[in-house]
């Protein structure tokens, strides 16, 4: 993706304002049934991978999230691989203490009536001591290990999101606000990487601790052990239960947070309009609304994953119950020692903990179901065409460039740019104008490569820009546009931005260009001080920062998108002068609707729905009395 910002033309507004605030329970519950609406469509009309759809109700599901996310920790299988089997020693010596606290009771009653063997208590109690020692450490090392994976997946993940942005096509971003983006690279990542830090750890050991503690009560006495886990298995099916319920509400209230964080966004990148126009009460009533939903689904899947708990308790203290029964008659009956129900008190809290934290695992895994149902969704997302077999070195160009009948639409049912032809000799200074929506910004997005043409050809000294690397492409253009970008660091650092070998003597040259000597002076550490707040250059100046940053880039191409729109007269005709010193020796694109700032324009094409209707210079433009003509003189006093 291009480092360079853009502004784009035919692109929807990302939401709208309420008419009115109405905090009546009918108009918020509307309201929130045409959210669920528009959930409900966003859901429908997102991503697809090799399965078909990666959407709907109840996500990719649990399965496919996890195979998932074991691709991405493939380098750390060995690790992983270690820490169950680390898991399943430590389960084995914690099952194995409970059958010598066994010999332990047995020898103290057998001793009540002949005497106890003190020796034989001590080596008893010696060797569950050591059992519980390596168990921990078994333990210890399983957590370290499973934690190590866990993070460095979760590391991958990100890196793999990080790369996956870059290789999207601007079009996703038309769509798709910036808030929802934000939110599954970072709050449904960081949902992943909890559930995979505690979640798998604790299934892991629970399976391997409720398999060993099945194993021993079957050994110890098997008509217990078929009561005890016959209470336990019947309060987990509840609990799965439960679980299936709860499922739909996790994902809803992962979506509902993505929609959420899209409107905060939206709206505080946007504060000084909303002011501006007292649309404060509106957005306060749809963000009520939206907080509303989220609300509803959120204490919705909490509430249900929070049963789990309380189901789990009940279910371990009714095996309690079954076993302290069945284990009385057993013993009255003189079929087992007293021992035996000691050791099965341990075992079938051995048996349903484990229950209790798979179940809990199982409400993180409803979040990490419904999180990585939309980080795989933004994974799965069609990417640009792979052009790693296109040439990777960049040639010297001239700047001759050819549009041989482009024809371009964002979407298939809206063309915009129909059948455009044109050529522009190297070096020249191409003005193009016409009114708002005529396509003049989509031809320098379609230059730059941002959007592949539908049909037709754009050339770059006779090689089409399609044949090219995209990233050969931007190196050959710097730009220079009406919505000005600047990244919390030096201000030279802003000026410099990665071009290399800048010299100060070409800095301070680029500066006293554009007009920001004196402003550079006054900073506190003048050149070297951090631009932090927003508010620290007026838009004006963020303007000549960018103009000056395209200056020393010093590519053979420059673009010039309303590049004066933010700057009073007198700043407008400095920059007029060094732009007219930039564009020497290059072939420029220069976007303008103020008309006064292209007069000296090699050649200016007028654009309108579209297409190109005139073409000349400013004077031949004007005698025709055309198109361009009533645009000129919309401006200015013909008399003049």
């Amino acid at each position: 993706m291009s480092d360079q910002p853009m502004t784009l033309q035919g692109e929807e507004p990302q939401g709208s304002a309420s008419s009115a605030v109405n905090e009546a329970a009918a108009g918020t519950e509307a309201a929130l049934k045409i959210r669920d609406k528009e959930l409900s469509t966003e859901a429908g009309g997102r991503g697809s991978g090799p399965e078909g759809p990666a959407t709907g109700g109840s996500g990719l599901g649990i399965a496919h999230i996890l195979k998932r996310l074991l691709l991405f920790a493939r380098p750390y299988w060995p690790r992983m691989i270690m820490a169950v089997m680390l898991a399943v020693v430590g389960a084995a010596l914690t099952v194995i203490g409970p059958h010598y606290l066994e010999r332990i009771t047995n020898e103290i009653q057998k001793g009540l009536a002949t005497g106890i063997d003190m020796d034989e208590v001590r080596r008893l109690i010696l060797i569950s001591i050591t059992i519980l020692v390596l168990s921990f450490i078994a333990s210890y090392m399983q957590a370290r290990l499973m934690v190590e994976a866990t993070q460095r997946t979760s590391q991958g993940l990100r890196t793999g999101l990080n790369r996956k942005i870059d290789n999207m096509p601007l079009s996703y971003f038309d769509k798709t606000s910036h808030g929802d983006t934000l939110s599954r690279v970072s709050n449904d990542v960081d949902t992943l990487s909890q559930t995979l830090n505690s979640a798998v750890s604790s299934v892991i050991t629970g399976v391997a601790t409720l398999l060993g503690a099945s194993l021993m009560m079957f050994i110890t006495e098997w008509r217990m052990a078929l009561a005890g886990m016959a209470a336990a298995l019947l309060g987990f099916s509840l609990s799965l239960y439960i679980m299936k319920r709860s499922q739909q509400y996790f994902i809803r209230r992962q979506r509902e947070l993505g929609a959420l964080n899209g409107l905060i966004e939206e709206t505080y990148s946007g504060h000084s309009v909303l002011r501006v126009y007292n649309a404060e009460a509106s957005a306060r009533h749809e963000f009520h609304n939206r907080n509303l939903a989220l609300y509803n689904t959120s204490w919705k899947a909490d509430f249900l994953g929070g049963l789990m708990n309380p189901v789990m308790m009940f279910v371990g203290n009714l095996g309690y119950v079954v076993v302290c029964v069945v284990g009385a008659i057993l013993v009255i009956n003189g079929t087992i020692p007293i021992g035996v129900i000691v050791s099965f008190m341990i075992y079938i809290r051995m048996f349903t903990n484990p229950l209790t934290s798979i179940a809990q695992a199982a409400t993180g895994f409803q979040n990490a179901t419904a999180a990585g149902t939309r980080v795989f969704e933004l994974l799965d997302e069609e990417e640009m065409d792979d052009e790693s077999g296109k040439p990777a070195e960049v040639m010297p160009v001239r700047g001759h460039v050819e549009f041989d009948h482009v024809k371009f639409g964002y979407s298939p049912e809206r063309e915009i740019i129909h059948d455009f032809s044109a050529e522009v000799q190297p070096g020249q200074k191409v003005a193009i104008v016409g009114p708002t929506g005529a396509g003049k910004t989509t031809m320098v997005n379609l230059l730059m490569r941002f959007y592949e043409i539908d049909s037709g050809e754009i050339r770059i000294d006779g090689v089409p820009i399609a044949d090219m690397r995209r990233e050969n492409v931007d190196a050959l253009f710097s730009m220079v546009l009406q919505d000005t970008w600047m990244f919390k660091g030096t201000m030279r650092e802003n000026l410099v931005y990665r071009t290399e070998g800048v010299t100060q003597e070409r800095l301070d040259a680029a500066v006293e260009e554009v007009g920001l000597t004196e402003f550079v002076k006054q900073l506190p550490q003048g050149i070297d001080t951090v631009m932090e707040e927003e508010g620290a250059l007026s838009a004006g100046q963020k303007q000549l920062v960018t103009i000056a940053r395209a200056m020393l880039a010093d590519d053979p191409l420059l673009i010039l998108d309303e590049a004066t729109s933010s700057v009073d007269t007198r700043t407008e005709q400095l920059i007029q002068d060094s732009v007219d010193k930039l564009a020497e020796g290059r072939t420029s694109f220069v976007i303008a609707h103020r008309l006064s700032t292209i007069r000296n324009a090699d050649i200016i094409f007028v654009m309108r729905d579209g297409d190109i209707v005139e073409t000349g210079k400013h004077e031949d433009l004007l005698a025709e009395g055309g198109f361009y003509a009533d645009l000129y003189n919309s401006q200015f006093d013909p008399a003049e």
